[in-house]
């Protein structure tokens, strides 16, 4: 079975209604990212950062998927899929999706302050100071800060190293390491990127300019005519 591996950013998600640090409404304006998405902001004022994703989790299970996230289960009937995202809501599992690939992190799981690896499942609850991990320290939200290393950006190039068909959707191709993901993409493998604006990009690339509920679905039938 042939393998497509798909990297989706904020686009997606923002046609469920989630806000996004880059859009013009979004939580860039409300909240500098020094203040909320850094390590060093969390040990400053580390109640106003667990306010912040504890807000950010509430948003989330008040989302559903969109045509965008259902389009790309239908790929499994046909295709190994694999998803990397760089969100950290859970849309793509809510929609059915098998195999996806966080790589900043996931709202509903926290993490010991202590031991990067002792990674808990809160779901929807929150996390106040004084929430301990099993270790005994503070919980925090399982998310790669700013500064931060990505831990899954090794398996996530892997994947893209093995990929038949890659697909962009819904990413500036701007933050990294996320961004470089592309270049491990074997050049004979076709690739399609799918976002309503124009998206710089380095190598040759099939451009659906559209927003992921619509253009999702092109890229699928295509896939998916090519599978039979």
């Amino acid at each position: 079975m042939k393998k497509v591996v798909i990297l989706t950013g904020a686009g997606i998600s923002a046609e469920s209604g989630i806000k996004t640090f880059r859009d013009s409404d979004g939580l860039w304006e409300e909240y500098r990212v020094e203040d909320v998405a850094t390590y060093d902001a969390y040990l400053r004022n580390p109640k106003l950062v667990l306010d912040f994703y504890n807000a950010r989790r509430r948003e989330v299970f008040k989302a559903k998927p969109n045509e965008g996230h259902r389009q790309l289960v239908r790929l499994e009937e046909k295709y190994d899929v694999q998803i990397i995202t760089q969100n950290i809501d859970n849309l793509h599992e809510q929609a059915g999706s098998s195999h996806v690939l966080h790589l900043h992190g996931e709202l509903t799981k926290a993490r010991s302050d202590r031991d990067d690896n002792l990674i808990v499942e809160i779901g929807d609850k929150e996390i106040h100071l004084g929430d301990k991990a099993p270790d005994g320290a503070q919980l925090r939200p399982h998310i790669v800060w700013f500064g931060e290393a990505v831990p899954n950006i090794e398996p996530a190039a892997k994947m893209c190293e093995d990929a038949d068909y890659f697909v962009v959707i819904g990413t500036s191709m701007n933050v990294y390491p996320a961004a470089g993901l592309i270049h491990y993409v074997p050049r004979t493998s076709p690739c399609w990127l799918v976002d309503p604006k124009a998206v710089p990009i380095s190598r040759a690339i099939n451009i659906v300019q559209e927003k992921a509920g619509t253009g999702v679905k092109k890229v699928v039938d295509e896939l998916l005519q090519m599978g039979k």
